[in-house]
């Protein structure tokens, strides 16, 4: 049976700040679940828009938990900062929450809805 595979963490990014990327629109329903606004530009996309009806603006709602982290990413916490937040909304999975917001928090840097300060 093979070791499961920890990804390793460094110190630094533990200290890292994010904040949201101005370029995209969020706001926050009246379940407490964020939404990001993504609106679709370039010729690509006029190009569906018009001939195969695509949304000019797409909607993406977070999950409880990407809510809640996306409303702690501030400009001013760290990661590690986020992290506690995290830990403490949701004490029952205090365990995988590490695991949780390092693999959420890339998924919203590669989608280019966060960035580092």
């Amino acid at each position: 049976m093979a070791a499961k595979k920890v990804k390793k963490i460094s110190q630094n990014y533990m200290d890292t700040i994010m904040c949201h990327n101005p370029i995209y629109k969020w706001s926050v329903d009246d379940d407490g679940i964020v939404v990001i606004d993504v609106e679709h530009t370039g010729i690509h996309h006029k190009i569906a828009q018009k001939f195969f009806h695509k949304p000019k603006t797409s909607h993406i709602s977070l999950d409880k938990y990407g809510s809640r982290l996306w409303e702690a990413i501030d400009g001013n916490k760290t990661v590690y900062d986020i992290l506690n937040i995290m830990s403490e909304s949701f004490p029952d999975e205090k365990n995988t929450m590490l695991n949780r917001v390092i693999a959420f928090m890339a998924t919203l840097q590669n989608n280019k809805f966060i960035k580092e300060l």
